[in-house]
């Protein structure tokens, strides 16, 4: 859970790196959710299992995180946690790994807007 909510910080900022604060903010409720897939859409190199364990970082967050219980008629998003877990055999080492790639990219996006890492 606390893997996916500091992904999801970490992509906001860098669209805001990006893009700049005027833009983000005018365009601010397209971000105004916590799926990784969609606000990892700059990041090179994603492959089919780096988007499965996206996806369950933020099913999981969903679940796990400050909404316990997504609400009704989603009970299918827990299981599919575990789905894209198996059908990638995702673990722990993976979603680490992705982690690592995600934050490295930072370094690439400070370069590009201008900053010194």
């Amino acid at each position: 859970m606390l893997v996916g909510y500091s992904l999801e910080i970490n992509l906001k900022a860098m669209i805001i790196l990006k893009s700049g604060v005027d833009a983000y903010i005018k365009e601010e409720k397209t971000y105004k959710h916590h799926a990784l897939v969609e606000l990892a859409f700059f990041i090179p190199g994603l492959s089919d299992k780096d988007r499965a364990i996206l996806q369950a970082l933020t099913l999981f967050t969903r679940w796990a995180g400050r909404y316990p219980d997504p609400g009704s008629g989603r009970v299918s998003e827990a299981e599919e946690i575990f789905t894209l877990s198996e059908s990638h055999q995702i673990a722990a080492r993976d979603v680490f790994e992705l982690a690592a790639r995600v934050m490295r990219h930072t370094n690439e996006v400070h370069t590009q807007a201008g900053i010194t890492p």
